[in-house]
């Protein structure tokens, strides 16, 4: 069985926890609190020398971090991953841009709103974090007016990276309301979802 190794109010943690569900594959939960420090021990830095979750111990002991290198490992031989070769690059393209392009700025100001800030130099930042979070999502909506998923036209772990925060999106102060085609998707993935999972942020 596998073991993760998580913070629940992650969004990186979150994507793994969805494929996992979505997958029907067991695993055993072990939470670490990075508010305080629990992955920066010498006990998990043993595991991932980053000090970071998620980090998914496979059954034969190995460690696997960083959540899109874990979602490409759960997802090979499944229908979350296409075989096509250029299909398959554009799943890949998608994860690239959402830890370029998405996250850093939309994950980013949730967890400043969500976590007593912004900050004064934080504030700072801000217009131009807001500015590129915008920026991110009209390429998701210039994709996602046209097609039902980001590739292929089917779910695909290019769906679950994004989606973790997206569907949050609003708590980083992201009005989605012009985004009819990200909303239209919001609610496939869910409807693809256990509630209970997705209530589980």
């Amino acid at each position: 069985m596998y073991l993760l190794y998580d913070f629940l109010p992650s969004g990186n943690g979150y994507k793994v926890r969805l494929a996992l569900k979505h997958l029907q594959l067991p695993y055993t939960l072990v939470e670490k609190d990075i508010l305080k420090g629990e992955t920066r021990t010498k006990d998990f830095l043993r595991l991932n020398a980053n000090g970071r979750i998620p980090l998914l111990q496979l059954e034969n002991g190995e460690c696997l971090a960083e959540s899109n290198a874990i979602l490409m490992y759960l997802a090979e031989g499944t229908s979350l991953l296409p075989t096509d070769r250029i299909e398959k690059a554009r799943v890949l393209q998608w994860l690239f841009f959402e830890q370029y392009s998405h996250e850093p700025n939309i994950a980013v100001l949730r967890y400043w709103m969500t976590h007593g800030g912004p900050t004064d130099q934080q504030q700072q930042e801000l217009p131009a974090k807001r500015k590129a979070g915008y920026e991110a999502l009209d390429v998701m909506e210039n994709q996602l007016k046209e097609h039902p998923f980001l590739v292929a036209d089917r779910f695909s772990i290019a769906d679950i990276a994004l989606y973790a925060y997206t569907h949050v999106a609003h708590e980083g102060g992201f009005d989605l309301h012009d985004y009819p085609g990200i909303q239209t998707w919001l609610k496939k993935i869910a409807d693809l979802a256990h509630h209970s999972l997705i209530t589980d942020k």
